[in-house]
């Protein structure tokens, strides 16, 4: 307890050492925050003089319900403008998975595209993909909030900025946003005609255009529409005729907004969005083989498996490490430490399709000068047919080179290969918030209260669609239908989601799933309801000289949610003797309160520093890849956190630092292990329970620099350090206690950029010049793994020659664009799943041995490779 004391004290002393040296000024330059945060402030002063426009302007955010200065806003904001994500040509929020904001990391569930993973400040869930899940930091749109993370990576609509909110943000935006908050903001219509049309082609059979439009406004109503369409074809081929390669997309969608101002002091913000995202996952190759160098048989003519001509055979006594000899390696299946461009085996698979749409009004109405009402209405679904087969033979699933349980020498017959994970998911959610925001003399506040209600379900099967021969030199596609034992010769489109023939009981109980088929490895459904009221208040004392603002905040959540889980892993002799599924339930229900008490100080009028509290929590579910759908609880996080907002050399220079201490409680983990047993009932199935496993601590400096030493010129840098421990806990599945890990939080992560626009003689254009680069050091990819992913460096570039007047009111911009311009190759998600000890599966689907040492080897998921393209861009 005394080392842990005096290191909180050390690091929270330091971070305020640290900004006091630094008092000359000081600002961040990136670019600002959103909707919903958790701190209060002054309303925005003026715009700072800028020294004749030559220096740093003002962010405005809205991080406290109100407009306020970024630099006087006393939290943690990174942003990026929309002159930003142009820049990076960032089409979908997986494009910042290369850390162009480095407290902010971004990368795919398992291997696919079709759902992210979010986190900020080491707040990274590993598998949030489910019906009754939460991830740790909120995703907001619009000030609405997203229930899943499916469908997340859709074409990215008109948006003014990206603003990340670092450190938990539960007073103003509730639960789940532990690490923060992500938020999108579009461009709201501006009732004056015109509008912008982007046309490009790039290499990959790369092709996009989007077209926004602003109608001149009539009866005080203002419309605007955007449409937006990105096609990428596959950076990995796939040899099989008919089936989609690897990293393919293609999206669209359009948008529509309309703003009714009938009177002063009365706005109503209305928009529609739909978008379509066909996608399919990352590669996923192997990187090496027969790690712990195990004596290799051969197969005779027979089929036999042999050792310098003597048969292998026995099985694994108690404590012994390796067998006589093992099976070869798939002629077929080559090792690939290099990216991949053609996969060596050919495997059926076709786009996920990820659907999403919503509705939101939002009004304001201001009642008198010290009060303006609010309230956000929004309703959003989401539908996602996923189809995703990124393992191939390269993946634990890879037999008949893993032994069966019973004569861990010999392979498993079944020869089967290739899990092609398919789920279908639908979710809609309701929500409802009401805000009072206003200010009194020497008084800022902001009180409200918040409904949510949310319904998911989902239906998933992991057939194995490829089969060896007897010894891996040739391979036959199986049936599309799980079940069918009946081998195909063509290509096939998957998985068949109804299937009238089949013996359906599922039906019965589950009236949704009447047409399905209990072929399929699990179906669950869940509900949540989810009530808050809020409120921030800031005094701001008069006999301070007006410089010291004291905010006291608070959030009461009650959170109930329950669900059922009807099929389990292709079980139907859960409740024994009736051929019926017993479904198996669960309820988890949680009452809190969240404080948040902040300091802030203005030292000068360029320096502003400000010390914060703050807790958060994520809520508590259910795991529906557990045998049981076991439930686990909440997880909460208590936030330390001192920073500095300084400007200087006249308003040329700006530097942000802050310090925190985060301490998580409860913490969620899963434990998991991937059934490769042929005899097996949950043979195939990826088997996961998740437990409230411990404590974990997290501490980190972030640091953001912007400096303009001439008109033409901005340099940009931003550093995050983050230090983590993660407890060790004993696995519910078998196998003892396992030390545990915190995915995809490197302890060092930097990005830089320079910004060159210098104007020309050509029609007012001018040249604009954008390089940005974005380190990450090694991190885990596995909760339960040791294994690291590469370091990663990626560059980024722009060049264009920007606003060509063709008339008085038409410009038009001519870019070149390149993601990975260097063309730098990692692997940012590694297994070794296949190269540490084989997880033998007993006959109730429970791990009961693990003394077995893996052959496989690792496999890997590379970063995209370099994409460059043209583009077109024309204001009218």
């Amino acid at each position: 307890m005394t080392v842990r004391s005096r290191l909180r004290l050390q690091l929270l002393l330091g971070g305020t050492l640290l900004a006091l040296a630094a008092a000359p000024a000081v600002a961040q330059t990136t670019p600002a925050a959103d909707p919903a945060q958790t701190a209060t402030t002054p309303d925005a002063a003026p715009p700072a003089a800028a020294d004749d426009q030559q220096g740093l302007g003002d962010i405005v955010v809205t991080a406290t319900r109100r407009e306020t200065n970024l630099q006087k806003t006393p939290i943690s904001i990174s942003v990026l403008s929309s002159q930003g994500i142009a820049d990076r040509h960032v089409q979908s929020l997986f494009n910042l998975a290369d850390g162009s904001i480095p407290s902010l990391r971004v990368a795919t569930f398992e291997a696919r595209q079709s759902a992210l993973t979010i986190g900020i400040r080491g707040i990274v869930p590993y598998d949030q993909n489910q019906t009754a899940r939460d991830g740790g930091v909120g995703v907001y749109i619009d000030g609405v909030a997203l229930g899943k993370t499916q469908g997340l990576n859709a074409a990215l609509f008109d948006i003014e900025r990206i603003e990340v909110l670092k450190g938990p943000q539960g007073t103003l935006f509730g639960r789940n946003t532990e690490g923060g908050a992500l938020s999108l903001v579009s461009k709201a219509p501006s009732g004056v005609l015109g509008g912008r049309v982007n046309a490009g082609v790039g290499n990959y059979g790369s092709h996009n255009a989007d077209l926004h439009l602003d109608l001149p406004s009539f009866y005080n109503i203002s419309l605007k529409f955007d449409g937006v369409y990105q096609h990428q074809d596959p950076t990995v081929k796939n040899p099989l005729t008919g089936s989609t390669g690897w990293n393919y997309y293609d999206r669209k969608g359009g948008r529509a907004a309309a703003r009714w101002q009938p009177i002063d002091g009365f706005t109503a913000d209305f928009a529609y969005d739909y978008a379509k995202d066909e996608n399919t996952p990352q590669y996923s190759q192997l990187i090496n083989y027969n790690p712990n160098n195990y004596a290799v048989g051969t197969y005779n003519a027979a089929g036999a498996l042999l050792l310098n001509g003597a048969a292998c055979g026995g099985t694994i006594a108690a404590g012994s490490t390796k067998p006589v000899c093992i099976a070869p390696k798939a002629p077929l299946v080559g090792v690939h430490p290099e990216r991949q461009y053609v996969a060596d085996v050919g495997v059926p698979q076709q786009p996920s399709v990820d659907i999403t749409h919503g509705f939101s009004a939002n009004l304001k109405y201001k009642l008198a000068p010290w009060i303006e009402l609010r309230s956000i209405t929004a309703w959003r679904g989401v539908s996602t047919d996923q189809w995703d087969n990124s393992g191939g033979p390269e993946r634990s699933s890879f037999a008949p080179f893993v032994p069966n349980t019973a004569n861990p020498t010999a392979i498993n017959t079944t020869g089967t290969f290739s899990r092609y994970s398919l789920s279908f998911l639908r979710q809609h959610q309701f929500s409802q918030e009401v805000q009072a925001v206003g200010s009194i003399p020497q008084f800022d506040y902001v009180v409200g209260a918040y409904y949510y209600t949310e319904r998911a379900s989902e239906y998933a099967a992991t057939p194995l669609t490829n089969q060896w021969n007897t010894n891996g030199t040739a391979y036959t596609v199986r049936s599309p239908i799980p079940g069918n034992s009946s081998a195909i010769t063509g290509a096939n489109s998957g998985y068949q989601q109804y299937d009238p023939s089949c013996n359906n009981t599922l039906g019965a109980t589950v009236p949704q799933f009447a047409n399905s088929c209990q072929f399929i490895t699990r179906a669950s459904q869940a509900s949540d309801h989810n009530y808050s009221v809020f409120g921030n208040l800031t005094f701001t004392p008069e006999a301070l000289s007006d410089v010291v603002h004291i905010t006291a905040g608070g959030r009461w959540t009650k959170d109930d949610r329950h669900g059922t889980l009807f099929v389990v892993n292709n079980r139907s002799d859960l409740a024994a003797g009736t051929g019926v599924v017993a479904p198996f339930s669960f309820k988890n229900n949680v009452s809190r309160f969240d404080p948040m008490f902040n300091v802030a100080f203005d030292a000068t009028p360029d320096v502003h520093l400000y010390a914060k509290y703050a807790t958060g929590f994520r809520a508590g579910g259910a795991n529906d890849r557990s045998l049981q759908f076991n439930a686990f609880g909440p997880e909460s996080v208590k936030s330390y956190e001192v920073g500095a907002k300084m400007d200087f050399l006249q308003h040329r220079a700006r530097l942000n630092l802050a310090g925190y201490i985060m301490d998580r409680s409860n913490t969620q983990f899963d434990f998991d292990y991937f059934d490769t047993n042929g005899s097996s009932v949950t043979n195939g199935s990826h088997i996961e329970q998740t437990v409230n496993a411990g404590n974990s601590k997290i501490r980190g400096i972030e640091a953001d620099l912007t400096v303009k030493p001439f008109p033409d010129l901005t340099l940009t840098g931003s550093y995050a350090y983050t230090y983590w421990k993660a407890p060790s806990a004993l696995n519910p599945l078998g196998g003892g206690v396992q030390q545990l890990y915190i995915v995809y939080t490197p302890n060092n992560a930097a990005s830089g950029a320079i910004d060159y626009v210098t104007p020309i003689h050509i029609g007012d254009a001018s040249v604009r010049l954008h390089l940005d680069g974005n380190y990450a050091s090694s991190q885990y990819s596995f909760q339960l793994e040791p294994t690291k992913t590469d370091a990663s460096f990626v560059m980024n570039g722009r060049l264009a020659l920007a606003d060509i007047s063709v008339n008085d009111h038409n410009k038009v911009t001519v870019a070149v664009w390149a993601r990975n311009l260097l063309d730098t190759t990692y692997i940012y998600r590694r297994s070794a799943a296949n190269s540490t000890p084989v997880q033998n599966i007993g006959a109730n689907g429970q791990l009961v041995s693990t003394n077995y040492g893996g052959i496989l080897g690792d496999y890997a998921n590379f970063n995209p490779p370099r994409t460059w393209g043209l583009e077109l861009s024309a204001k009218f």
